[in-house]
């Protein structure tokens, strides 16, 4: 049941994040489950719970059972009957509920084992997602890119018709070319990043490295989003881990205390005796049952086991606190930084809206007769620069959303 419950954290956590998505990147849906089925991560630290949880059938048994045989190998001349041989079987068991003790203590350690898994996941889950937003970033800049190439293109045109009648000047062209060639180099660098964030995201979805990954071409900026409630940071596996290892500890502890009672043995000995006028029974051979007791007085090993694990629990809710302070922070963080993405969103807006403005205004000076290339580069390089602040303020709105998600989701 308890193994259950954690299942059911995961899969709410990846249908909540799949739904933030959805919107807009049903390919990240696509790549995130491709991801959990083949990361050789995932796979790993999934075998390490089944080996975890296999170790209940180990601890379930009792101590081996000891068989003894011994034989005369030479009979002395006596007129007393003498022994042949001697058989004797011996069962040691532990105290009672000691067996039952190890399998609590076993299974606490495969509970923690499987939160591991969950983490795992939901770290998977982040990077795939984070490099899928800084594919689109990259992308989006190619575009971006490829129409103030394009527009300044046109400007060129204009630039060399004004120069046929002279309203211009052959300089104003050498400007133009210039800043084209600048923009190439940009999408030239532009298109090396994008191999190597393409590689990176392939690798966690563990196939060749250069196999074709597809984005959305855009991306919206959400007018509000989802209040965000601290208290559901209680949910995040990094902090199930260490509840899941103090459970392990008081296990431990109940073991302890177990292991440092005593043992009892239980068994059978025969002795079989040669013939001998002195035996008048009919039964000459000797059958004993037998009882050990096996009693732990120099404990202090045990005593010493307890204080420890008194100090492990310490430790754990130290440690424990320190990182919910620490994912307090990093959610503090992230929705900070998701609203200073927004607002930087909404500014390059207002601010693009103005120099196309402005860039109409110059089209039409151009009708009059007069045109300066100068303001036009001017205004040109604005709005680039307006179009890349947007797309960056949208990859950090969804990568901080991510890492909101992964945080209390």
């Amino acid at each position: 049941m308890k193994q259950m419950k954690t299942y059911i954290k995961t899969g709410w956590f990846l249908a909540s994040f799949f739904f933030a998505i959805q919107g807009h990147a049903q390919e990240l849906e696509g790549y995130i489950q491709e991801a959990l089925s083949n990361n050789p991560e995932i796979q790993k630290v999934d075998v390490q719970y089944k080996i975890a949880s296999e170790k209940v059938n180990e601890v379930n048994t009792l101590p081996n059972t000891e068989f003894n045989f011994s034989v005369m190998a030479v009979s002395p001349e006596m007129e007393m009957p003498m022994e042949r041989y001697r058989v004797s079987v011996m069962q040691m068991l532990p105290w009672f509920g000691t067996i039952t003790a190890r399998e609590n203590y076993v299974t606490s350690m495969a509970d923690a084992q499987y939160v591991e898994v969950a983490l795992a996941k939901r770290k998977l889950v982040l990077a795939v997602a984070q490099r899928y937003y800084q594919l689109y970033n990259i992308r989006a800049k190619q575009q971006v890119l490829d129409k103030n190439m394009s527009l300044l293109q046109s400007y060129e045109t204009l630039a060399l018709t004004a120069v046929e009648v002279g309203k211009a000047s052959a300089v104003d062209v050498l400007r133009l070319q210039v800043r084209q060639n600048e923009l190439q180099e940009k999408k030239a660098v532009l298109m090396q990043q994008d191999k190597g964030i393409q590689a990176a995201l392939n690798s966690l979805l563990n196939r060749d490295y250069d196999s074709e990954v597809t984005v959305v071409p855009v991306m919206e900026m959400p007018k509000t989003d989802a209040v965000v409630h601290y208290d559901s940071l209680a949910l995040n596996p990094e902090l199930l881990r260490y509840d899941k290892l103090y459970r392990s500890i008081e296990q431990a502890e109940a073991l302890n205390q177990k292991e440092s009672g005593p043992m009892l043995g239980v068994g059978v000995g025969y002795i079989n005796q040669e013939d001998s006028p002195m035996i008048t029974s009919s039964y000459k051979d000797m059958v004993m049952p037998m009882l050990s007791v096996s009693i732990p007085i120099f404990n202090k090993k045990y005593k010493s086991q307890t204080k420890q694990n008194q100090w492990r629990k310490q430790e754990l809710q130290f440690q424990k606190e320190a990182r919910l302070n620490g994912l307090r922070a990093d959610l503090s963080k992230a929705v900070s930084q998701r609203n200073q993405a927004r607002i930087t969103y909404y500014a390059q807006a207002d601010n693009l809206k103005q120099t196309q403005d402005a860039e109409r205004i110059l089209v039409k000076t151009y009708e009059t007769g007069t045109i300066d290339f100068n303001d036009v580069l001017d205004i040109q390089e604005l709005q680039l620069k307006f179009q890349i602040n947007q797309i960056e303020a949208v990859k950090a709105y969804y990568e901080q959303s991510a890492i909101i998600n992964y945080l209390i989701q």
